[in-house]
């Protein structure tokens, strides 16, 4: 379905998107799923720290 997407195609989506969002939201949006992901694999490795911790004492 999407294998037939090249450059062009997304190069147009990317156009289409900045102009609905702005180039303002737009990284603002990025940051913020930058975090989330961030939040995301700190709280996996933070479970796993718990768990070594637990087990030395």
């Amino acid at each position: 379905m999407f294998a037939s997407l090249g450059v062009p195609e997304l190069l147009i989506i990317l156009v289409i998107v900045l102009i609905l969002f702005g180039g303002a939201r737009l990284a603002q949006v990025m940051r913020e799923a930058g975090r989330g992901v961030r939040e995301f694999k700190k709280g996996i490795s933070g479970e796993d720290e718990n768990e070594e911790n637990e087990k030395k004492d």
